[in-house]
């Protein structure tokens, strides 16, 4: 890593021959790794400074930022192993070690009662090492995946693993559960040379001209004209075949058989007159007297390409040839398919070899026989069949650690194995350090080990003119590690022995520990505290908030704060319109605050910035869709809601600050939302400037919901991390 966009946050002595993901710091003291942090480790680092300046152009109202950790304890990832198959946009499947950022791929969307197959993309894919376990569901599909990582039920999203009671209780997998996809299915077998002969046996009868006749020619002589020739309107199938016929010694010429038009695509074709090579072509596509699976899964291919369809509940192979009917009949039977021969009676004789087994056996055909076109085989747009047999049937902890992959995805799923997958959500602030979104994101926290050092002779320095200094804008100094290090409260007195006034803004409970310290500071520097609450409702605060202290712990951290007679103001964000804006919700959130002794309120309705909305959106449209069309209207022309929504909201939130006594009137600080620049969008409303707040005049930004609350975490994580 070189070129770093924070200047300030270089560590000292850095090497190009880094940690992976990291810069490689010849000054690392160690690395740690301890039992109450597993799968952690905290890389200790000497820091080159402590204050951080922020850049000018980012218009925040305060100068210097401080980030005692890089990294966060609190992220959790959710993987499955490297050789999980993920559906592909076009039917087929890819390793999912094997993604790379940008792939169409397979999710799901839910509309109205029913989930459907839907297109999306990869937006992010990383690697790290998890303990394994492996699941096993009764139609024989097996997963391996991190206990942490979650697939969807008929009851909703389970993790892997989990406890039906105190710290480990979460929803999880049992033998009762049963999951959504359509199962089980195969990884396509390399090309064989009895899979392109059994194409080209399927391709060729089935649409193919292979003729000998006699002719008279201009001259008058007769002669024996020979003929191959083949024309499709996909050229995907038409280049095979000819690839094919070239690999077994028949070249062919291409030719446009008939232009392309405003109502019909154009048809290419492929074609031979000598008498050798089309002698060769007869040879080819003669049916063997044994044929081998091989033989059967190319021929199977070839006459899908060239008669089959498929429509959302139907897979068939059309022809009138009793001959290919039988072995399209047989090459099912051979490969473990079912099919149904169906005659209509229709007077050219066209019959219909039907496969049975609904979506399940559509993709498990897909995937062994692989198909040149690929139209007939994606599943966009088809709801999801609960007819495969996918209940768990065994869950077993293989006892082992071992690479696994996760991906970001703009609908947050993908199929895994033929099963609905859940996935992780990568954090554009820790990308902004240019932090790596796996191993680096989830398990390597680097620790200035002596930022305090640092920052007093920092402090010390004539140059230095007191500014605000503000914690917690981008980095949770009361995240987990904090516990280990205890690095705060030398930060602390660092700043009150200097005389320079700071912030804290957290959700972490451990801040408990400094109160005192923070009180004590108080006196001779001041102190702005501020927690940040989005959801009151336990069961959404449960959906978009797993792992975060709940808002009732929060508060009791307010509580705490005010009791030591520090102000201390609370972020009621973000705020997210059709869910968290109702009446009853601000009211019993603001009650809350109130009773817990909060001595300001600012409210920040939801930022969705790019990379975020793809997150945030994902989740909406399968938890909430109705209220799909109503966030697009919010948020079709940028990341803010518009100026009328926050009036509206403004004047919703108004008389319930005043019941409550957290109004101006009242002697506490209503605040009002954010605007589009991060600005304010009244005469000083979301800027908690009045010390009553809890805040130092001018030491947070109105638009602190921006990395306060806004998901630039995923949606599971919207507050500060």
């Amino acid at each position: 890593m070189v070129d770093m966009r924070w200047d300030a946050q270089k560590l000292d002595l850095e090497d190009p021959t880094a940690l992976p993901g990291l810069p490689t710091v010849r000054g690392l003291l160690s690395r740690v790794q301890v039992p109450e942090f597993p799968g952690l480790t905290f890389h200790e680092v000497r820091a080159k400074s402590a204050l951080n300046a922020v850049p000018p152009e980012t218009a925040m109202p305060f100068g210097h930022t401080i980030n005692p950790y890089r990294g966060c304890s609190h992220a959790c990832v959710y993987c499955v192993g490297g050789d999980t198959g993920v559906l592909m946009a076009g039917g087929r499947q890819k390793r999912i070690a094997d993604l790379r950022v940008g792939d169409r791929i397979i999710g799901t969307e839910k509309r109205g009662r029913y989930r459907f197959y839907v297109e999306t993309e990869v937006l992010a894919h990383w690697s790290t090492v998890k303990p394994a376990h492996r699941v096993r569901l009764a139609d024989g599909t097996t997963l391996v995946a991190s206990g942490d990582h979650r697939f969807l039920t008929g009851r909703g999203w389970k993790h892997v693993t989990g406890t039906g009671s105190g710290a480990g209780q979460r929803p999880h997998l049992t033998t009762t559960d049963e999951m959504l996809g359509y199962g089980r299915t195969v990884e396509t077998p390399k090309e064989s040379r009895d899979f392109r002969r059994g194409y080209l046996t399927g391709m060729i009868r089935g649409d193919g001209t292979l003729t000998s006749h006699r002719s008279r020619r201009g001259d008058g002589r007769e002669g024996v004209l020979h003929q191959f020739r083949l024309a499709l309107v996909d050229v995907d199938a038409l280049l095979r075949t000819q690839e094919f016929l070239l690999q077994e010694g028949v070249p062919t010429t291409r030719f446009t058989s008939s232009p392309a038009s405003e109502r019909r695509r154009a048809v290419h074709g492929i074609r031979t007159q000598r008498e050798r090579t089309t002698a060769d072509v007869r040879a080819l596509v003669r049916w063997p007297d044994s044929p081998s699976p091989e033989w059967c899964r190319g021929f199977l291919a070839g006459i899908f390409d060239a008669e089959g369809s498929r429509s959302e509940h139907v897979l068939s192979i059309t022809h009138a040839d009793d001959d290919v009917l039988q072995r399209t009949t047989d090459a099912f039977a051979m490969l473990g398919f079912g099919s149904v021969l169906e005659d209509r009676g229709l007077p050219n004789q066209v019959r219909t070899v039907r496969l049975r087994g609904g979506l399940g056996a559509h993709m498990r055909f897909i995937h062994l026989v692989d198909p040149a076109i690929r139209r007939k085989c994606t599943v966009q747009g088809t709801v999801i069949e609960d007819s495969a047999d996918l209940r768990v049937v065994a869950l077993e902890d293989l006892g082992l650690e071992m690479p696994m992959f996760d991906i970001t995805t703009g609908t947050g799923d993908f199929i895994a194995n033929g099963v609905v997958s859940h996935n992780c959500f990568a954090r554009s602030t820790h990308e902004w350090l240019e932090f790596d979104s796996g191993t680096d994101f989830d398990r390597q926290i680097v620790v200035k080990t002596n930022v305090v050092d640092v920052l007093r002779r920092e402090l010390a320095r004539p140059s230095w003119k007191r500014e605000h200094v503000a914690l917690g804008t981008n980095t949770d100094p009361y995240q987990r590690a904090e516990g280990r290090y205890r690095l705060m409260p030398g930060i602390i007195d660092a700043l009150a022995r200097s005389g320079t006034p700071f912030s804290v803004l957290t959700k972490g409970t451990l801040a408990r520990r400094d109160v005192p310290l923070l009180a004590a500071a108080s006196r001779d520097v001041p102190i702005g505290m501020g927690v940040s609450m989005a959801i009151w409702d336990d069961d959404l605060h449960t959906a978009l908030e797993p792992g975060v202290p709940t808002p009732r712990a929060r508060l009791d951290l307010v509580r705490a704060i005010t009791d030591a007679g520090l102000p201390c103001g609370v972020f009621l964000a973000p705020v997210l319109p059709g869910l968290t804006d109702r009446i009853d919700h601000l009211e019993a959130a603001v009650r809350a605050i109130a009773e817990a002794g909060a001595t300001g309120v600012t409210v920040l309705p939801l930022h969705l910035r790019p990379g975020a909305r793809e997150w945030f959106t994902a989740w909406l449209a399968r938890e909430h869709p109705a209220l799909v069309t109503r966030y697009r209207a919010l948020y079709g022309r940028g990341a803010y809601v518009p100026a009328e929504y926050r009036t509206w909201l403004a004047g919703r939130v108004a008389p319930i600050l005043a019941r409550h006594g957290l109004d101006r009137q009242s002697g506490g600080t209503a605040r009002g939302l954010a605007g589009s620049t991060g600005a304010p969008a009244g005469s000083d409303a979301g800027l908690p400037g009045d010390p009553s707040a809890g805040f130092p005049a001018g030491s947070l930004p109105g638009g602190a919901g921006d990395r306060v609350a806004a998901p630039a975490a995923p949606p599971e994580q919207l507050a500060l991390c």
